[in-house]
């Protein structure tokens, strides 16, 4: 009898343990929604939430019924960092590939003067003439 009680004790105290808990963080608002989508491909969305982000893209079909077609978005998000910090970025995608700017993106460090020049003279330079015969690494013999 007294295992019947300890089962029933135990069985009890599991079953609070085992209920369903809600969620860890209080749940975002969305604050505005808008889309529209149309039929010739092109398209348009933002979004704000109660944390401060905000989301507006637009795309649109470019050079629609030919061989070059793809599609072009642009647009921009922005939060607040853990930091504080204001973070924007804004883009571009098309068929150079997705292409951000923002104040906080990390940037290439200057070419050094020697290999600019080098750089310069590549691209004023004349393209190189056919190489003599004794230069020629595929011939046999």
């Amino acid at each position: 009898m007294q295992y019947l009680v300890l089962f029933i004790v135990a069985s009890v105290l599991s079953l609070g343990h085992a209920r369903p808990q809600g969620p860890a963080t209080e749940p975002i608002p969305i604050i505005r929604q808008e889309q529209e989508v149309n039929f010739d491909g092109s398209y348009k969305y933002s979004y704000e939430t109660g944390n401060g982000i905000n989301v507006e893209e637009e795309g649109y079909l470019k050079n629609a019924g030919t061989d070059n077609e793809g599609q072009v978005a642009q647009g921009f998000f922005s939060y607040t960092s853990p930091e504080g910090v204001p973070i924007r970025i804004t883009y571009l995608a098309d068929e150079n590939g997705f292409q951000p700017q923002g104040d906080h993106l990390p940037t290439p460090p200057p070419i050094p003067p020697a290999i600019q020049k080098a750089l310069d003279y590549l691209a004023t330079a004349p393209p190189p003439q056919d190489q003599p015969a004794a230069f020629n690494n595929n011939r046999r013999g």
